[in-house]
């Protein structure tokens, strides 16, 4: 399963926001399969923020480890919030870049 982060918008900014987004995504999540890997794709994503990310990524990686995969990083709001992510939560996120 792909989620092309451009749906929510191409400014994720703010806690709420990144809350509503995971809430509004969650029942979709729960069509993937076992075996399947979840792709979360920034393509198109202009600013993307901390407080925003946690309340989104924090959840889907706490619940899919492994099977997370992250790609088009290359944007420095981006990779910067992932940065930020995996200093906070202590562990490293899957990049396909």
């Amino acid at each position: 399963m792909i989620i092309f982060m451009k749906k929510f918008g191409d400014v994720l900014i703010s806690r709420q926001a990144g809350k509503e987004a995971y809430a509004a995504f969650l029942p979709t999540l729960s069509n993937l399969r076992d075996d399947e890997a979840l792709v979360i794709d920034f393509t198109g994503i202009n600013t993307f923020s901390p407080s925003w990310g946690d309340e989104f990524m924090t959840p889907i990686q706490n619940k899919y480890g492994e099977r997370l995969i992250l790609r088009h990083t290359n944007n420095p709001s981006v990779a910067l919030t992932i940065a930020t992510l995996e200093e906070i939560n202590g562990s490293k996120f899957k990049l396909a870049d």
